[in-house]
């Protein structure tokens, strides 16, 4: 499974990439992609097959870290921190601050009485993937803008690539994907981009 089987963000512009009648905050597994303003080679650098993260790569792992521990509603699953991207499989386990589990019957199966909350441009939905997604961004770029002196200064590019997980294989190419990213790094299509 290859999540950057996307066109290239340059061609959305400021059109949103995500599906338009999907409520992202509904109980299921998204794998989140997220690339460095530029392709900027800004998280540290790939040594025999294995991430070997800088002061910015460790600022944006325990910025993904924290993710979890703030918001009852989610709990991570694999992640890479590469040197200009970053993977991550996110789950949302229950239905913005219910009690009510993840159905059992399927990944991405909602139950009857689940309300769906849709995400509209300037009116973020607590708890669901575009809020979780944008609240990391905003704390990575305000740390790694106050070490390196740059207030301001993009971290990231503005949007970001999402698969809904369907099912357990989908979850387990998925993991595989994160957990073989370090060693694939010279054939990804991100490597040769962004500066070093």
């Amino acid at each position: 499974m290859n999540p950057l089987n996307h066109k290239t963000p340059e061609i959305h512009h400021r059109r949103s990439i995500r599906l338009k009648e999907y409520d992202y905050s509904q109980p299921g597994a998204y794998f989140i992609t997220i690339c460095t303003h530029q392709r900027e080679h800004l998280f540290g650098e790939i040594v025999d097959g294995v991430m070997k993260l800088n002061e910015h790569g460790q600022i944006a792992q325990e910025e993904w870290q924290k993710t979890a521990l703030i918001r009852n509603e989610i709990e991570l699953d694999e992640f890479v921190i590469m040197p200009n991207h970053f993977h991550g499989i996110i789950w949302i386990v229950d239905g913005r601050g219910t009690a009510r589990r993840a159905p059992t019957g399927g990944l991405g199966e909602t139950s009857a009485n689940f309300t769906p909350t849709h995400e509209q441009f300037g009116k973020p939905v607590v708890g669901s993937i575009p809020t979780i997604v944008r609240a990391f961004k905003s704390a990575v770029s305000r740390r790694i803008n106050l070490a390196r002196c740059t207030p301001g200064n993009p971290v990231w590019q503005r949007n970001y690539w999402e698969h809904i997980i369907r099912d357990d294989q989908d979850l387990t190419n998925a993991q595989a994907y994160i957990l073989n990213n370090p060693a694939q790094w010279e054939n990804d299509e991100l490597h040769s981009r962004g500066t070093r």
